[in-house]
């Protein structure tokens, strides 16, 4: 019993020894260590908080006394000293700052600095970091500094840079002799041979990054003597921007401990004996050759007749470089293969047969024809299947889910042309599948009962342009982790089901282009919880329903939505107050519904809206002026509304960067503003049907968007603009091409005047329509020069004269209406006008004649009477009517001087002392010239 109360009691000692020691341990490395920080290295850290920006709080905690317990501060648990700064970006949590406080220099300590991620807007690296002689982890990667890499960095014993950086030499690397992992990666070394100086200065490298660095390599810049550095390498990564010249350098054979070799995106000469140099490495475990120029157009058998000896390759990726030929069976001699990425290549043929260990097979891109084969279902360690952008038909087999793919993760079968009905054994033995993508198939069918509940969480799925056979998907009504849901074009309609409502926000849900209808109540509430990993963007579109009723105050909720498409529906009402709490909205597309009222003033508080779509709605009154706030505004679309008064100069004073101004079909009156002048991008300018007067504003030749074919930069958006212009005389609606077309259209309006000449110097413009104005005057002679259009339309104005013969030489032209005007004489001839036979285009000129008018001109045998003669003999008269007009303006002023002076006795008096004065100093002047020259002769 006493031993036994003896053994117990020396158990409870040894714990609680050991729970001291472990507390003690851990305390050195924690950070609410009790010991408390050094005051200058707290003071340090507040002045370092103070020169950044830290818009969100990442270093809120940085108050009191103790600087060991602020959060993403360490302290030695000993000695109190700051050891570790964990500064990098995380989620929302990011320092700004235009100037870095060099009070971290202070911290001398310090043995962890991580500041990647964060926005150091073109700093160079702080020199005090080479100060710190204890430092074994740095990280600057993504933290946008620039210039030149200092040599202080050299200090260090380990690494990682990758900025936009400068290095004018490597000298700095000599301090890094013991370094094992270095990545310079989009560090401007631009012209530098320094490769072999790296690997000499730096010979305990194992990991050597210079992706995106600008090098040139060759041969002959290589040392004889590096082959024991070279055999160390284990990852080697000249990807992108960095040149090859001559042929591939030998010293490839020489990397034999390789395991990891990326040359993508790296021009290879076409003498290199590439695929023969690679085979010598039998080490290598990944190979990289996406974009390779070398492998350009080369049949895929000759490439992998090579890479066969390499017995322990797992990832073989050789994705975009226009491949040809067929997938041969060699394949299989590749046994250790993992991955192959054969993706956006020229390959046709059928599918073959691949061995079993292949967990990953990218064949999307490609000319590949015929079914998918049952073979694929033997692959049981799959955990991904890229077919998408093939040939491929017929069926999807059954055996890829009654198989053994139970760890298959991500499926995409889309833009083929595959058919049948998926049913839920196509699906059942999936367990692990995330990813789903059919997308248009249009004969692909999903037939899945209500009932049935899918054994796996997808996030997401895409059924676009495929059928649904029961309504609204209800088995996804379990799919609780879905982040993107894409049901477009798939033929379902009734309303949202009522589980939709419970359904967890869905950041990206697409249900659009089908026939959905009755309220927007049952779509799921709240804010999207978004992996900024995933690079998702928020996003609802339910445009091309018949959705009806007002806007749910419900949508409002969503302050999460960067996009929202509610477009082409039967809404009504107002734009709900609420919605100026969707401030992250960049897209709002209203357009095409029966909403009403006026605009509200909130709508210019969404500061970085990019494009507002709200025409063909019954919307009225002025433009607030709050719209003016809108700075990142690309695209304005009011047209077919009511809106009136007049269009405010704010339009170009304050919004610079639009692209698209359209306000086709309203009661808007007044002139053109003249600040439309000033848009520098503009190239949709559509203000047609509306009662504007006034004179065409020269200055709109000044539209540089629309003087070149160069296009804008468009918007990056996942979003239909769905935008209408009347070119060629139609109306024509633009989706996703509209960042192509370049077009004016001004007509139906009350312009009066001529038609501005500098407007032909828009060398870019697609379409011109001035058409129904009350425009006089003649076509500009050198019409000509709008290289670029295809559709001109002059019809229904004033216009005289007769037609430019410079129009002949519009190359591009398709479409031509200059009718019901006043032009006269003979129709040019020549080049596009040739195709251009229809009267009605002419029509209502009387005195036009030629070719396609049935009127003939006189004379039309005479050989020496050309359009263009005719044209310079119509518009002599011109000339003669300008001098005469010069005559009789010259006339008038003398004469009326002289009938001033006449009447006006003071004025006449002194002009008379004026030209008398002006004699006498003119005769004094002579007088004084003479004597001096007989001085000069005399004295000669």
């Amino acid at each position: 019993m006493g031993n036994r109360w003896g053994l117990g009691l020396h158990f409870i000692i040894v714990t609680i020894i050991m729970v001291a020691t472990i507390n003690t341990c851990l305390g050195a490395r924690n950070i609410n260590s009790t010991v408390a920080c050094f005051e200058h290295e707290r003071l340090a850290l507040l002045k370092f908080k103070h020169s950044v920006r830290d818009d969100n709080g990442m270093l809120s905690s940085w108050v009191g006394n103790d600087c060991c317990r602020w959060e993403r501060v360490m302290c030695d648990g000993v000695t109190g000293h700051v050891e570790s700064l964990y500064l990098s970006r995380d989620e929302d949590f990011i320092l700004v700052s235009k100037e870095l406080s060099t009070s971290l220099g202070e911290l001398r300590h310090l043995k962890h600095l991580d500041l990647s991620g964060n926005a150091f807007r073109g700093n160079q690296i702080p020199e005090f970091i080479g100060s710190f002689k204890q430092l074994t982890y740095l990280n600057l990667s993504n933290a946008d500094f620039s210039g030149i890499i200092p040599y202080h960095i050299g200090n260090l014993s380990s690494g990682v840079i990758e900025n936009r950086l400068i290095a004018h030499d490597v000298n700095w690397i000599s301090g890094l002799s013991l370094l094992e992992h270095l990545d310079l990666s989009s560090v401007n070394l631009t012209g530098l041979k320094i490769l072999d100086v790296v690997l000499y200065m730096a010979p305990s490298v194992k990991v050597l990054s210079l992706s995106d660095c600008g090098l040139l390599i060759n041969d002959s810049c290589l040392l004889r003597n590096l082959s024991t550095t070279l055999s160390n390498i284990k990852h080697l990564d000249l990807r992108g921007g960095n040149i090859f010249t001559g042929k591939l350098p030998h010293f490839f054979q020489n990397l034999t401990s390789l395991q990891f070799l990326d040359l993508s995106f790296v021009p290879l000469g076409a003498s290199s004996n590439f695929a023969n140099l690679l085979s010598v490495i039998p080490s290598l475990v990944e190979l990289h050759l996406s974009y390779c120029s070398y492998l350009k157009e080369t049949h895929l058998s000759h490439i992998l007749h090579n890479l066969t000896t390499l017995s322990n390759i797992q990832y073989l990726d050789l994705s975009s470089n226009m491949l040809t030929g067929s997938i041969p069976e060699s394949l299989k001699k590749l046994k250790m293969l993992q991955v192959l990425d054969l993706s956006h290549n020229d390959l046709m043929g059928p599918i073959p047969t691949f061995h079993g260990k292949l967990k990953e097979l990218y064949l999307s891109g490609n000319y590949l024809n015929g079914s998918i084969p049952e073979s694929i279902g033997r692959l049981s360690g799959l955990t991904a299947l890229s077919l998408d952008e093939n040939k491929l038909s017929g069926t999807i087999p059954v055996s890829i889910s009654i198989g053994q793919l139970s760890k298959l993760r991500s499926l995409d079968v889309s833009y083929n042309s595959l058919e049948g009905a998926v049913s839920e054994s196509h699906l059942a033995n999936l367990l692990m599948l995330e990813d789903l993508n059919t997308a248009y198939n249009s004969k692909l069918a999903f037939n899945l009962s209500h009932e049935w509940l899918p054994p796996f969480q997808l996030i997401h799925i895409d059924m676009s342009s495929c059928k649904t056979e029961n309504g609204f998907p209800q088995w996804l009504r379990n799919q609780r982790k879905l982040q993107r849901l894409v049901l477009s074009n798939t033929t379902i309609s009734g309303p949202l089901p009522t589980w939709l409502r419970k359904m967890p926000i869905i950041p990206v849900m697409d249900l659009s282009h089908n026939n959905l209808s009755g309220p927007l109540t049952n779509l799921p509430n709240g804010v999207a919880n978004v992996d900024d990993e995933d690079f998702i963007e928020p996003v609802l579109f339910l445009q091309n329903n018949t959705f009806s009723e007002s806007i749910p105050r419900s949508l409002c909720k969503r302050t999460d939505l960067v996009c929202l498409d509610l477009s082409k529906n039967r809404l009504t009402g107002e734009i709900p107050k609420c919605f100026k709490n969707l401030q992250n909205l960049r897209f709002l597309r209203l357009s095409s519904n029966g909403l009403s009222g006026t605009i509200p003033s909130f709508i210019g508080h969404l500061s970085i809206l990019g494009s507002l779509n709200l025409n063909d709605n019954n919307f009225s009154g002025e433009l607030p002026a709050e719209l003016w706030n809108l700075s990142e505004l690309l695209v304005l679309d009011l047209g077919d509304n009511v809106f009136c008064g007049k269009i405010p100069e704010w339009i170009g004073e304050k919004i610079k960067s639009l692209q698209v101004f359209r306000l086709h079909k309203n009661n808007f009156t007044g002139g053109i503003p003249r600040s439309l002048c000033t848009h520098i991008n503009l190239q949709i300018l559509d203000v047609a049907h509306n009662s504007l007067t006034g004179t065409i504003p020269h200055c709109l030749g000044e539209l540089q968007g629309m003087h070149d074919s160069h296009y804008g930069v468009g918007i990056n958006k996942p979003i239909e603009e769905g935008l209408v212009q009347v070119i060629k005389g139609s109306s024509l609606e633009y989706t996703n091409t509209w960042n192509y077309v370049k077009n004016m259209d001004l007509s139906s309006n009350k312009l009066v005047g001529d038609i501005p000449v500098e407007l032909t110097t828009l060398q870019g413009l697609m379409g011109l329509n001035l058409s129904n104005n009350h425009l006089s005057g003649c076509i500009p002679d050198h019409i000509g020069n709008m290289k670029a259009l295809n559709s001109l339309d002059l019809s229904g104005n004033e216009l005289g004269g007769m037609i430019p013969p410079s129009i002949a030489t519009l190359t591009f032209l398709s479409y031509l209406n200059l009718s019901n005007n006043k032009l006269s004489g003979q129709i040019p001839t020549g080049n596009q006008l040739q195709t251009l036979i229809d009267p009605s285009i002419y029509a209502g000129n009387k005195d036009l004649c030629g070719p396609p008018m049935p009127k003939n001109c006189s004379n039309p045998d005479d050989p020496t009477i050309t359009p263009n003669k005719k044209y310079e003999a119509t518009h002599e008269p011109n000339k003669v009517w300008f001098y005469m007009d010069i005559m009789c303006g010259s006339a008038t002023g003398f004469w009326g001087v002289i009938v001033v002076l006449m009447l006006k006795k003071q004025w006449r008096n002194k002009l008379f002392m004026f030209a008398e004065e002006s004699m006498d100093k003119i005769h004094v002047a002579i007088m004084v010239r003479v004597n001096k020259m007989r001085r000069g002769r005399g004295a000669i």
